[in-house]
């Protein structure tokens, strides 16, 4: 399981963000986007721990809390969604080219 933790401080590093986790457990991963464009963080973070029972214990604990100045909100994130369209629907300049 892999946790979302939103509302984050753009100042959250994955040092802090380890730190806030292990009082859970053993933090495996953590993941913090960033624009492709800015290079600035997107204000939300994924977070993996060693067990479920960490992670539940996390969520319960931290959805809701303030930290560095914000209200986080932390529960079990969901699968990723391919949003990419497939070819007979391709539009705009690349379907103009085909022509």
């Amino acid at each position: 399981m892999t946790i979302y933790v939103g509302n984050l401080s753009y100042r959250a590093t994955e040092a802090d963000l380890k730190a806030v986790f292990a009082d859970y457990g053993e933090v495996k991963r953590v993941v913090l986007p960033t624009d492709r464009e800015t290079g600035r963080m997107r204000g939300f973070a994924f977070v993996e721990m060693e067990e479920d029972a960490q992670e539940d214990a996390a969520i319960t604990e931290l959805d809701g809390a303030e930290w560095m100045g914000r209200q986080l909100r932390v529960n079990k994130a969901k699968p990723r969604e391919d949003n990419r369209r497939d070819d007979n629907r391709r539009g705009g300049w690349a379907k103009k080219q085909e022509i």
